[in-house]
């Protein structure tokens, strides 16, 4: 493979999961680890993504509460967030997660409509301040530098003692037989207790991320209620999850 090829590569892969490690990529392209972090550096020295300790981050996801336009796959995940914005209710009590489509989602919210949200994302709370009928509760904890939201026991511990009406969460990757899955130990443990104490759980994902796996499980595909991609429902790619016990939106 041409470096040109494998620096694509990586971009393709830290594009579309937000984050990746150096150890998956070099043994996804079958070249030492040296290699993958030289492509890295001299990609961040580009601007094209972020170096972070043992892996990189995508710019989009180095987001703010302005508008941020350099997010992969924008119009997708703008689509999926005007779904999800179609079930929310006066009055309800959700959680948003943090990436690049629950921050669609934040900023897609109508100004009129009242709700208290919970967040562990330091982007969406602060996306959410600005919307006046909106009671916004930051899940604190130790922060991930990287991904911008509160981990840890005490995040856990605090999500523990909410009942959502819904929760809308990301993932890193999703499959119809072995579920959601991430490659942060983590963010496992955050999701898991987001799920555990949600009424409804919601995943917004792009359809890129279908059909695909990593090394920590977060749940079965059926411990969701409801899946929303940007594509119809009865879209070929969404086939294997049809006869799975979750709506499809």
């Amino acid at each position: 493979m041409l470096k040109e090829e494998r620096q694509q590569t990586i971009l393709n892969e830290v594009d579309l999961h937000n984050r990746i490690l150096i150890t998956d990529i070099a043994e996804a392209l079958d070249v030492s680890i040296d290699t993958i972090r030289r492509d890295v550096k001299e990609l961040d020295a580009e601007n094209k993504l972020r170096k972070v300790h043992g892996g990189a981050i995508s710019m989009g996801y180095m987001t703010n509460s302005a508008r941020n336009t350099n997010i992969y796959k924008l119009e997708d995940k703008a689509a999926i967030a005007l779904k999800a914005v179609s079930m929310l209710r006066d009055g309800a009590v959700i959680f948003l997660d943090g990436g690049t489509t629950c921050m669609e989602l934040a900023r897609i919210i109508p100004e009129n409509l009242n709700l208290t949200c919970f967040t562990i994302s330091l982007p969406v709370a602060m996306e959410l301040s600005h919307k006046a009928n909106i009671n916004v509760i930051s899940i604190g904890g130790q922060i991930s530098k990287e991904a911008q939201i509160s981990i840890g026991a005490n995040a856990i511990h605090h999500i523990s003692e909410i009942r959502f009406d819904y929760s809308f969460i990301g993932t890193g990757y999703v499959d119809a037989t072995f579920g959601l899955t991430e490659f942060d130990w983590d963010i496992v443990q955050i999701k898991k207790a987001v799920i555990k104490a949600s009424k409804k759980t919601v995943l917004l994902s792009i359809s890129e991320k279908l059909n695909s796996q990593h090394r920590y499980k977060t749940c079965d595909i059926n411990s969701i209620n409801t899946m929303i991609t940007e594509l119809n429902p009865d879209d070929e790619l969404l086939k294997a999850f049809k006869n799975l016990d979750i709506k499809i939106i």
